[in-house]
């Protein structure tokens, strides 16, 4: 008996520190005073915990306010070097690996270009690459690996947590890819996986768009098509984690072959490749006979990093002036819209945020036909009380959202290392 009552007294100051930490990270700086009416905390737990926490190094003094009457009120922050945090996200066609202080500042950034699909094809190479990732950040950064508090790792795909940490692709490649332990074999720092749009998603309701919601999407488009749901402030991931796979709900019976196996996938009506492919035949149809076509042929991008988004930004730079461009986001914002409907009508969210590379392009081209044409499929009700915007944290922030993995254990523990 007398352990279990040790082990429920360890757990309590366990948890206070994690409530504490959690509103200085998020709120901070404030007061002690502060800190207690945000938590409910007693001034002497208050006190208490931000000693240790002060002792530990993990909170600093930030200056002071005036009060009432008595004497000025010291104000407490985490402190942002206090820890490191890095982020690596593993795109369809790119490694990017990013380093941190504890406050999400970038320190260093390293990036090496993909062949789609890689992860899935040959894993070996793509963890090479994500473990010189990690020792050049660490390196140009000069910061100490023992500072370093966890790497998370944003992936496309399903992402089945267990034992053992299996990545399955969203194409039709190799399954089951051991990541976690692939990576084991060059690097002894903690390790978080999850997919990408996850991850994003995580950011985007802490620091951007998704602030203040407590039910929201976050979808990504980029090559792939994907989504993080978020229900009562935590990501929805159903029985085996592999919730989320928007992009392969089907909008088209018998339509469009996916990359994944299967037809009439979303992806292949609103992913880049996908949107690529429609312009070429577009154009091909407008030069009938003429041998060629000036736009990008079907199949023709390769999908291989920076030629793809070049691709996509024309069609969308050339929307303004050129029939067959604005024709096809059009179009593309319809089926878009028609996806955005269904996730309105499952989930009732109380925002949708549109994200990725070709969803901002996208966005800041047609978001008033987009949510005109969810407003055509979804239930009225519910869409009236759904916003739909943009994401906040830009193009490319998987990697970000990939630190906060690490983040999000580092805090829920109250700064356990």
């Amino acid at each position: 008996m007398g352990q279990i009552n040790r082990r429920t007294v360890r757990d309590l100051r366990r948890g206070n520190r994690s409530t504490l930490l959690r509103q200085l990270y998020f709120q901070g700086p404030v007061s002690r005073q502060e800190l207690g009416t945000l938590t409910g905390l007693s001034s002497g737990s208050v006190s208490n915990v931000v000693g240790e926490l002060l002792a530990d190094a993990l909170v600093e003094e930030a200056g002071s306010v005036e009060s009432d009457g008595g004497r000025p009120r010291t104000l407490l922050r985490v402190a942002p070097g206090s820890g490191h945090l890095i982020g690596v996200d593993v795109g369809e066609t790119h490694v990017r690996v990013e380093l941190f202080d504890l406050m999400l500042t970038e320190l260093a950034r390293w990036e090496h270009p993909l062949t789609p699909g890689g992860l899935e094809r040959d894993p070996e190479p793509v963890v090479g690459h994500i473990l010189t990732g990690l020792e050049t950040v660490v390196a140009k950064s000069g910061t100490e690996p023992e500072t370093v508090i966890g790497v998370g790792v944003g992936v496309p795909g399903v992402v089945e947590q267990g034992e053992e940490v299996l990545v399955h692709g969203p194409t039709a490649g190799r399954d089951a890819v051991p990541l976690e332990r692939l990576l084991r074999t060059g690097t002894d720092l903690p390790l978080f996986i999850d997919n990408g749009a996850t991850a994003q998603g995580q950011a985007e309701m802490w620091f951007g768009a998704g602030r203040g919601a407590d039910n929201a999407v976050i979808a990504l488009i980029g090559s792939g098509v994907g989504a993080s749901i978020v229900t009562a402030g935590a990501p929805y991931r159903g029985a085996t984690s592999s919730a989320g796979e928007w992009g392969h709900t089907v909008v088209q019976v018998g339509g469009r072959a996916c990359r994944c196996g299967a037809v009439g996938c979303l992806e292949a009506y609103v992913g880049a490749q996908a949107v690529l492919d429609r312009y070429g035949r577009a154009a091909r149809g407008d030069r009938a006979g003429a041998g060629g076509a000036d736009g990008v042929e079907e199949g023709g991008a390769d999908g291989a990093g920076e030629d793809q988004q070049a691709a996509f930004a024309a069609i969308v730079g050339a929307a303004g002036t050129e029939a067959r461009a604005r024709e096809v986001l059009e179009e593309t914002a319809a089926y878009l819209g028609a996806g955005i409907a269904d996730l309105i009508n499952l989930f009732n969210p109380e925002r949708i945020i549109l994200g990725g590379w070709a969803g901002l392009l996208l966005g800041g081209r047609v978001l008033p036909r987009i949510r005109a044409a969810t407003a055509s499929y979804a239930l009225h009700r519910p869409y009236a009380q759904t916003e739909i915007g943009l994401a906040e944290l830009g193009p490319d922030a998987v990697a970000l959202g990939a630190a906060t993995l690490p983040l999000a254990h580092f805090l829920a523990t109250g700064g356990a290392r």
